[in-house]
């Protein structure tokens, strides 16, 4: 979530309704997976059972699929998850939203942003012919014309009360190769032999990394200003779906802030917008899948933000190694972000290669030099403390 949110009637996670989906097929053979959830509004979890990606390539193991999408201690649900194998020429669809502010734009996006980027895709077509600047191109115009329209869709229909935004990861994926569309705070990772790969950067107007300082100069050159590191003092979260007060709507946002006191009439006569500050133009990536790629994670920040990568890709190995199930490894994984207390929503999809024997995969081991450096660690905070407790005495 880009936005921070009181933390209402908390609730264990143990104690958290799961709801299951299923596939369907559409009229062309592919399928198509939505999550459906439960009549109660508040921290409900939906999950999917793991499917298999159709495969039209002999002799290819189909892409197995898990995914869970869970409410948590949200008062309200803001992310959706999407898989789809139809319309896509051997392509599977996935895509994570993160939505914030309501879940207005979430739900338009959900069938809308399918729908263009298969048109600009030409069903498939530009995927299949490999050509990474036409494949640019058109996702990114796909997006931006999605945008266009759903802030269009924002004004008729919520006026200016609708706030809503959502970022998006989205990823194209064969056997052979995954195609990653980005825009906000989400993010995909990869597992090459148990070693991570982050596929994505995190579109935040802060930080030091090279991607949030370009995204923090693109703010202010565009008229924008950020206080501890949110856009306008509001909204933490620099790409992103939406969010029309920073797009179409960035005159009235000034008068908004006079009346509620949060600028001055003199602060807004030095404003000058020169652009958006908070856009849809998405980081896209080509990632060849080698034969030793075992799974791809995409997940909200509802997950990252409590538990590291290398920590998500290591749980998720071993829960595989233990059964083998992609789908109960994706709810245990979101199982735990929750344990550790994760204030938001979280919604995982993983897809599994099929190319790992994972019950016969030997078990992980840590470091050695990790061990010594924790033992040693462990050994001198004891020491210290044993020191102050006779010291005090």
């Amino acid at each position: 979530m880009a936005l921070l949110r009181p933390l209402l009637h908390p609730l264990h996670s143990n104690n958290l309704l799961r709801h299951s989906s299923y596939p369907s097929a559409d009229a062309g053979g592919g399928l198509i997976v939505y999550p459906t959830y439960g009549r109660r509004r508040r921290h409900r979890c939906c999950s999917a059972i793991a499917i298999d990606a159709p495969s039209s390539m002999a002799g290819v193991t189909p892409i197995r699929w898990g995914y869970t999408s869970v409410q948590g201690f949200r008062d309200e649900m803001e992310d959706d998850i999407v898989i789809r194998s139809d319309a896509l020429d051997n392509f599977s669809y996935a895509a994570v939203f993160d939505g914030h502010a309501g879940s207005s734009s979430v739900k338009f996006l959900r069938e809308e942003l399918y729908k263009e980027c298969v048109g600009a895709l030409q069903a498939g077509s530009l995927l299949n012919g490999g050509d990474l600047a036409a494949i640019k191109e058109a996702l990114i115009k796909a997006f931006e014309s999605v945008d266009r329209n759903l802030l269009k869709w924002l004004e008729a229909n919520g006026g200016e009360e609708d706030e809503s935004g959502s970022t998006a990861t989205v990823m194209f994926i064969r056997n052979d190769v995954s195609f990653i569309a980005h825009i906000g705070d989400s993010c995909a990772v990869l597992s090459r032999s148990g070693k991570i790969e982050e596929l994505t950067d995190y579109h935040r107007p802060y930080g030091s990394s090279k991607a949030a300082i370009q995204e923090m100069k693109r703010i202010k050159e565009a008229g924008g200003w950020i206080v501890n590191g949110r856009i306008c003092g509001d909204i933490a979260v620099s790409r992103a779906f939406g969010d029309i007060r920073f797009k179409t709507k960035k005159d009235e946002m000034l008068k908004k802030g006079i009346d509620e006191g949060r600028w001055s009439e003199k602060f807004v006569s030095r404003i000058e917008f020169k652009g958006d500050m908070v856009v849809a133009t998405p980081d896209i990536f080509q990632v060849p899948l080698t034969s030793d790629v075992e799974f791809i994670i995409l997940a909200s920040d509802g997950l990252w933000d409590y538990m590291k990568s290398s920590d998500v890709v290591s749980y998720v190995r071993d829960q595989l190694r233990k059964h083998g199930n992609v789908q109960l490894a994706c709810e245990s994984l979101a199982q735990v972000a929750l344990d550790r207390r994760s204030q938001d929503n979280i919604s995982i999809i993983i897809a599994d290669l099929g190319r790992t024997e994972w019950k016969n995969l030997p078990a992980q081991r840590q470091n050695v030099v990790v061990e010594l450096v924790q033992a040693a660690a462990t050994v001198g905070l004891v020491t210290v403390g044993i020191w102050m407790s006779s010291y005090l005495s």
